[in-house]
């Protein structure tokens, strides 16, 4: 990971609906090492519409207040650092996200919800946009599963690897390495090529429990269906990891429709991996 030591997890804290977002980041805050930043925006178009200027303004400090308590409940040892930024929220977390270690926000009802998903949502577009990792927490709480992870095989794939072994290490769970085959690839190879990227990539975290399970299918549908009984899934944004404002099929299966948080890898720079490559899948392909 390239991320500055004192890079920090960002929460993107809009409201009180919000606050399962403090819980989750803090944990993962401190599983890393990391401080947390609750980043509130002030919006001076709604304080001149309310009865009170001021008004608005004291709902966001008591909101920064209720979500640092939180946070220090979850993790009492915690560095929680709380900001109020006159700005536009969508455009502020894209920028602050360039120096994150990870950016943490709801999911803005997307889980769960059976309905189309408007590409201008703000989870879809910080997802595409960022910088850093983002991580789309749902309101329920997942259960006790493992780190799932998709893995197709492209370079982006093994920094998601990465990321999730990492997330595995600190929670103290299970990884689940996942290819979805296509049904004209052969599935001995695959294997093989996916049990030789989990071996490369644990050698460096040799107390994670691992497992790799190859199934063919749709991926979107088949690591949606797995994410069930995960305690958070992880994907990279896109297999060829194009420029911003793009994502992946899979990705975007699992963030609309995966019930567990969701861990929308990239923005990390990384030596060239080495290995065998794997043909393009269809995530990869234009």
């Amino acid at each position: 990971m390239t991320a500055s030591a004192d890079a920090e997890v960002i929460v993107g804290l809009g409201s009180e609906r919000d606050l399962p977002v403090v819980q989750q980041a803090a944990l993962e805050a401190a599983g890393h090492g990391r401080a947390l930043r609750l980043l509130h925006t002030f919006d001076w178009h709604a304080a001149f519409a309310a009865d009170t200027v001021a008004a608005p303004r004291d709902r966001a400090e008591q909101l920064i207040a209720q979500a640092t308590q939180l946070a220090h409940r979850t993790e009492p040892g915690l560095t929680v650092r709380g900001e109020i930024v006159e700005s536009a929220m969508l455009m502020t977390l894209i920028r602050r996200s360039e120096a994150a270690f990870l950016l943490a926000v709801g999911d803005s009802g997307m889980a769960g919800s059976g309905k189309c998903v408007p590409a201008e949502t703000p989870a879809v577009q910080l997802a595409a946009r960022a910088g850093c990792p983002l991580l789309a927490v749902r309101s329920e709480p997942p259960p006790q599963g493992p780190v799932l992870v998709g893995v197709d095989g492209s370079p982006s794939s093994h920094l998601a690897l990465r990321w999730a072994l990492e997330c595995a290490a600190q929670r103290g769970a299970r990884l689940l390495a996942m290819r979805v085959a296509e049904y004209d690839e052969d599935t001995d190879a695959v294997t093989e090529q996916l049990t030789e990227a989990l071996a490369r990539h644990t050698a460096d975290r040799p107390g994670v429990v691992t497992e790799s399970r190859v199934e063919r299918g749709d991926p979107g549908e088949v690591l949606v269906e797995t994410s069930r009984s995960a305690q958070v899934a992880v994907v990279a944004a896109r297999g060829d990891e194009p420029g911003r404002a793009m994502l992946g099929a899979v990705a975007q299966s699992l963030l609309y429709h995966s019930p567990a948080p969701v861990v929308v890898v990239r923005g990390l720079a990384t030596k060239p991996l080495t290995g065998p490559a794997a043909r393009p899948t269809r995530d990869q392909r234009p």
